[in-house]
């Protein structure tokens, strides 16, 4: 009978090229009954927008399908039923722009479904019009807002309670159910839910093959070149794990091979450290972190702390690790502190900031390092590292000394 649809997108307006990111329905009998559930994250291909609403990591949005491969998925789920939500000509038109993102036009209109939010105010004059609101009022446990499944759900018992409340007979059952959803064959495609709290990554050493460790290994240069990049802000996001992984399988590493690598990376910021004869606390809570993030343990950190005092461990060059004046920087995504405020900070420290990513970008900074956004897919093609703004400030050029 019914199909209670919740989307999370990248902004308020598929004109203005946002798109669907995430996407849940929930299938209703006639009594406002579960009869299935189903949801999944949806890949945009671009960045996702104001993640401190929706909650959605680049990282988790990186492994969901397109839209497309979910497309016959959705459509199946919503013909032949009405479909409801809470504001629902926000998620119909979005659905109708993806659909005709694809070239298949949706007869349906975006102002054809059953609104909750409309219902409520009927139903529920005391409430405010924001689903929480409706929810409170009602006496209906909404989880965890704007996530698309939760609100589904909340949507749904919402409607359930209005039915009860009119025994089923109020005039908007005059809602047809529609039939004018894209007929699709199947794609295969499983859909991809978000990450609980609990769930941990695979460590990326994991990933790689075991075989034998070669004696020579000429290419650990360009290894460690990569390594180095990934670590800038010391952290290692999913995409600098995939270059990784990419490289290791290229230069056919072993998973001996890398640890090996990853313990003389370790050895050499190490011998960084002890360059000047003091080693601070600081630098032994990096050597330490950096450590945990290659997937070493207590007994790596403590051999590369010998390495470095014995002098068996080169002292790495120090270019990567610090910006220098009249490089070139790009700012990319939504950023917790204002963007103008870290555009005057680059621009203060002898920076350039550019609006778009070319070969001699020196670096991209990103409120979240897997961002899809077209300067980061730009800079991963070039090989330009994307970082946190917080490693962007521990990066900037040391103030000249007074002469």
């Amino acid at each position: 009978m019914y199909a209670v649809i919740d989307t999370e997108t990248t902004g308020l307006r598929p004109s203005w090229h946002d798109r669907v990111i995430e996407i849940a329905i929930v299938q209703l009998d006639a009594y406002g009954r579960v009869e299935s559930e189903w949801c999944s994250l949806v890949n945009p291909n671009r960045d996702l927008g104001p993640q401190h609403i929706h909650g959605i990591t680049a990282a988790e949005i990186r492994r969901a399908p397109a839209f497309e491969d979910l497309a016959g998925e959705i459509a199946d789920r919503l013909r032949g039923r009405v479909v409801v939500g809470h504001n629902v000509q926000f998620d119909l038109q979005f659905l109708i722009a993806e659909y005709e993102r694809m070239g298949l036009p949706v007869a349906a209109s975006d102002t054809s479904g059953l609104c909750t939010m409309r219902l409520a105010a009927r139903f529920l004059p005391m409430a405010g019009r924001r689903l929480a609101d409706c929810c409170r009022e009602a006496g209906i446990e909404l989880v965890n807002a704007h996530a698309a499944l939760d609100d589904a759900r909340a949507s749904g018992e919402l409607l359930a309670f209005v039915l009860r409340m009119t025994g089923g007979v109020a005039s908007w059952r005059t809602h047809r159910p529609d039939d004018d959803w894209p007929l699709l064959p199947p794609s295969g495609v499983r859909p991809v839910g978000r990450r609980s709290g609990t769930e941990v990554d695979e460590h990326f050493l994991g990933r790689l093959v075991d075989r034998l460790p070669r004696a020579h290994r000429p290419e650990a240069d360009a290894y460690l070149d990569v390594l180095d990049g990934a670590l800038l802000d010391r952290y290692i996001s999913v995409a600098d794990a995939d270059a990784l992984v990419a490289v290791a399988e290229r230069l056919n590493l072993s998973r001996a091979d890398v640890v090996e690598l990853h313990g003389t990376y370790l050895s050499q910021l190490a011998a960084l450290a002890l360059a000047d004869a003091t080693v601070t606390d600081a630098e032994r809570a990096d050597l330490d972190e950096v450590a945990r993030l290659l997937g070493l343990d207590a007994s790596h950190v403590t051999e590369a702390w010998r390495a470095a005092r014995d002098g068996t461990a080169v002292v790495p060059r120090q270019a990567r690790a610090r910006l220098d004046r009249g490089d070139i920087v790009v700012f990319t995504g939504q950023t917790d502190e204002p963007r103008e405020l870290l555009i005057q900070r680059a621009a203060g420290a002898g920076l350039t900031v550019a609006d778009y990513v070319t070969k001699r970008t020196r670096l991209v900074i990103a409120a979240d390092p897997d961002s899809l956004s077209v300067k980061a897919q730009r800079a991963a093609a070039y090989g330009i590292p994307v970082v946190h703004p917080a490693a962007f400030h521990r990066m900037l050029p040391r103030a000249r000394e007074p002469e």
